[in-house]
C-alpha cells in the first residue's frame, strides 16, 4: 500500500509538472506577442520575471520527479520523504506558474480561449489530490526528525 502511494504521489507530481509546462508555454507566447506602449510585453521586467522565476521553477520540479522516478524501487516501499517532497513541491510549483500565467495574460488569463484558467484550477487540484500539501510537510517533516542525516 504504501508503494501505491509513493507511486501515485510521484505520479501527482508528474501531472503537477505538465501543467506547469503548458502554462508555461502559453504564458511565453503570448508575452512574445502581446504588445503594450509600441514593443511586445516579454520586454518589461515585471513580465520577465513571472516568465523566469516559472522557468526555474519546472526545471527545478522537473529535476526532482526525475531522480525521484530514477531511484524508485518498484519491489519495495522504501521512504516517502522523496515521494511526499515531489508532489509538495510540484503541485505548489505548478499553481504558482498558473498564477503566473494568468497574472501575464492579464484578461485573457480569465477565458477559456487560452486555457490557463482550467489549468489553475487542475493545478490547484494537484494540491489537494493525494494528500493535502499540509499532510506532506507534516509527513515529511516527522520523516525527517526520525532519519536524522539529510541527503
Amino acid at each position: 500500500m504504501m508503494r501505491n502511494l509513493e507511486l501515485e504521489r510521484l505520479t501527482l507530481g508528474a501531472m503537477s509538472l505538465g501543467i506547469a509546462r503548458r502554462c508555461l508555454e502559453v504564458m511565453n507566447a503570448y508575452a512574445a506577442e502581446r504588445k503594450a506602449f509600441g514593443k511586445p510585453i516579454n520586454e518589461y521586467g515585471q513580465i520577465q520575471r513571472h516568465v523566469a522565476d516559472a522557468y526555474a521553477g519546472f526545471m527545478a520540479g522537473r529535476s526532482y520527479v526525475y531522480q525521484v522516478a530514477a531511484s524508485l524501487d518498484l519491489s519495495t516501499s522504501g521512504t516517502r520523504v522523496d515521494s511526499d517532497g515531489v508532489k509538495l513541491f510540484c503541485s505548489t510549483m505548478a499553481k504558482r506558474v498558473a498564477d503566473s500565467a494568468i497574472q501575464v495574460l492579464g484578461g485573457y488569463g480569465y477565458v477559456g480561449e487560452y486555457r490557463v484558467e482550467r489549468l489553475w484550477r487542475d493545478a490547484k487540484l494537484m494540491e489537494i489530490g493525494g494528500g493535502t500539501i499540509e499532510a506532506h510537510q507534516k509527513n515529511i517533516a516527522r520523516d525527517l526528525a526520525r532519519m536524522g542525516a539529510i541527503g
